[in-house]
């Protein structure tokens, strides 16, 4: 029997469907912090978000897509709130900035273990012809973040090799704290060192 093939997500369109959008992506992400991602039920989500599930199923196609635009939500938040509340990154270090950037992040997702879990098995499960890959939502989320802090153009070939590379030293530390490979501190110690090397000219 052949797969049932993913579809392509929709996205809103108007104000109302962005906040639409924003239930859905807001009741997986309680539902998944409490239960964990086998036992989150898409039809469970549509109905804490009090959408019918067809709509669900329109922005999101499939269980790992809505947990992989969880993430990119959260990051989204996370940087919203950081360019709230904290003071201006320092020109003059910015491998520092960079790492505490990254090491922030770490704690805010895995402060609900089961949250992080979920979004971490969802990134396994990719269709990448169809709906982003790990990398790019977390790019698309975090790399503007990174080029600020790094001062670099978006445009040069270098810098995508860069903020790629810090993406993934940070992806695959957040999955080792995750798994508890390694202590949050050596975890820490990494990034810093991680960013050093990547982000130094």
């Amino acid at each position: 029997m052949r797969p049932a093939e993913v579809r392509r997500p929709a996205a809103p369109v108007s104000s109302r469907q962005a906040a639409r959008q924003v239930r859905i992506l807001r009741a997986a992400s309680d539902l998944g912090a409490r239960e964990g991602l086998a036992r989150v039920q898409m039809q469970d989500v549509a109905r804490e978000a009090g959408v019918a599930i067809a709509t669900l199923y329109r922005y999101f196609p499939s269980k790992p897509c809505l947990f992989l635009s969880v993430l990119e939500w959260h990051i989204e938040e996370f940087l919203g709130g950081r360019d709230a509340g904290s003071p201006a990154a320092d020109a003059n270090d910015p491998a520092t900035e960079v790492a505490r950037t990254l090491v922030a992040l770490s704690g805010k997702l895995l402060a609900s273990p089961l949250l992080a879990s979920a979004v971490a098995l969802s990134s396994f499960t990719e269709y990448a012809s169809v709906v982003p890959t790990r990398f790019d939502i977390v790019e698309r989320a975090l790399g503007q973040r990174l080029l600020h802090l790094l001062g670099c153009r978006a445009d040069a070939e270098t810098t995508r090799s860069r903020v790629r590379l810090l993406v993934y030293s940070w992806w695959g530390l957040f999955v080792a704290m995750l798994t508890e490979e390694i202590t949050t501190e050596q975890a820490e110690a990494d990034l810093h060192l991680a960013a050093r090397l990547i982000a130094t000219p």
